[in-house]
């Protein structure tokens, strides 16, 4: 049997990503340190005692610089040598959250005995992911006034509900899933199964800052 791992993927169809490019972050700081100094490609070259097609090359991340290259770069620029290489410094967030430790926050249902757990955050990217476990004791009533921006997917782990979206309404039991345009209204109609419980996750675009 052949090992094809090179080849196995998701599923998903987003774009993979790609991985941060040594030379390229070099090229990247380079240049950027280079501007904010007001200096041309000559004039660094020059100083540094390398050629003007050299530097391109390392400013557009085309070749690998030696050390001694880069400590005359430094040296040129009159910076340390470590922050060449600060634009290769690349921060990944994760968020772990263990049984039953979700941060419990109000929200609009909280009003009408809808229990919000927050399960994580990110604090960076494009867009904002918020995933709740939410949980409908004896006593929670029925509303169908949420409305937000971005996309909500349900998972519905426990009880029944009758959950309304726009003009339609899904009878969702245990295993099902619901995956809908938040900007329209939205929320439990009815729940002829209590207690329930079920994870939402709901995605927008981060607001710029």
């Amino acid at each position: 049997m052949t090992d094809d791992s090179d080849d196995y993927h998701t599923g998903s169809a987003a774009p993979q990503a790609t991985e941060r490019n040594l030379e390229r972050a070099l090229g990247t700081q380079v240049r950027l340190i280079r501007r904010r100094q007001d200096l041309s490609v000559a004039e660094l070259a020059a100083a540094a005692g390398i050629s003007n097609g050299m530097l391109s090359k390392i400013e557009n991340g085309g070749i690998s610089p030696s050390l001694s290259t880069l400590q005359s770069i430094s040296a040129a620029l009159q910076v340390p040598l470590s922050s060449l290489f600060a634009a290769f410094e690349e921060r990944q967030d994760s968020s772990h959250v263990r049984a039953d430790q979700g941060l419990v926050i109000e929200r609009r249902g909280t009003k009408v005995g809808h229990v919000y757990q927050l399960l994580g955050h990110v604090l960076r990217g494009d867009v904002v992911v918020e995933p709740y476990l939410i949980t409908l004791n004896e006593g929670a009533r029925a509303y169908t006034g949420f409305r937000h921006a971005g996309i909500e997917f349900l998972y519905i782990l426990e009880g029944e509900i009758l959950y309304r979206h726009g003009a339609e309404t899904y009878h969702l039991k245990p295993g099902d899933s619901f995956l809908f345009d938040s900007g329209a209204l939205h929320g439990p109609e009815d729940m002829p199964v209590l207690p329930a419980r079920y994870l939402s996750i709901i995605v927008y675009p981060r607001a710029a800052d």
